[in-house]
């Protein structure tokens, strides 16, 4: 008996389209023709598609269905490797649907890492902050990010935050000088509560200078003139202050 291309389709419960492509990428040797040109499949054909068809849905795809020959033996060392990889995509899809759960859960945002969301959400960040928090994460090392994530979480939120966060770019001398002394005392603030935030590139997988110059360059890029000004004048008050202290 011999079948169409149509009817060798629906025995596979597959398509025209698909048989033809068989045939097209090497998969499928061509049938003999009828007088009226029409192909013939035969028996073998139909094995065959029927093999490409459950392969395909096994997840094999067709480059490695070619590569493993037209035999019709148990593919055992094709389908250990087809397991393999299914595993770690499962594995991949589960430790996904945790940090969405997570997410989720705390309405964290997606471009932080997902530890970070407990303390991105108790702590009021500007858009500059987040993004500079975000920018950082992809450079720190794992001390890094705990430092960091403590910070946030721990430090309770002062006036300069908002003042420093709604500074205009054309601020006068007198209000920089201002609010860089208040910015300073709530500084040494956070760093007595917080030593390890000085080191917070120490464990950079990069290297601790490769993660202090993405951090300039974010500040640089994040902050307007006046407020790099202020974080500048609050830097040197602080190491003045600890300079006087140690005497």
């Amino acid at each position: 008996m011999a079948w169409s291309t149509r009817e060798i389709a629906e025995l596979a419960d597959t398509t025209v389209r698909a048989v033809r492509h068989y045939h097209d990428v090497g998969l499928l040797e061509e049938p003999e023709r009828r007088a009226n040109g029409y192909k013939q499949y035969g028996v073998t054909h139909l094995i065959r598609v029927l093999r490409i068809k459950r392969l395909t849905d096994l997840g094999f795809s067709l480059s490695q269905i070619a590569a493993m020959g037209d035999a019709d033996e148990h593919p055992a060392d094709a389908l250990r490797t087809l397991d393999a990889e299914l595993a770690a995509t499962i594995d991949r899809l589960q430790r996904i649907r945790l940090e969405l759960g997570m997410i989720l859960r705390q309405a964290a945002p997606t471009d932080l890492p997902p530890e970070f969301a407990p303390a991105v959400n108790a702590a009021e960040l500007s858009d500059a902050d987040r993004s500079f928090l975000v920018v950082m994460s992809r450079v720190l090392g794992p001390r890094g990010l705990q430092a960091f994530s403590e910070l946030l979480r721990d430090s309770p939120t002062d006036p300069t935050d908002r003042e420093f966060d709604d500074l205009p770019a054309d601020a006068d001398e007198e209000t920089r000088q201002a609010l860089a002394e208040r910015l300073a005392a709530h500084l040494r603030r956070i760093l007595a509560g917080h030593p390890g935030i000085r080191d917070v590139s120490a464990d950079a997988p990069g290297g601790s200078r490769f993660a202090d110059r993405t951090a300039a360059q974010a500040l640089r890029e994040l902050y307007n003139p006046a407020q790099l000004d202020v974080m500048v004048r609050a830097d040197r008050l602080v190491r003045e202050a600890e300079d006087r202290e140690r005497g």
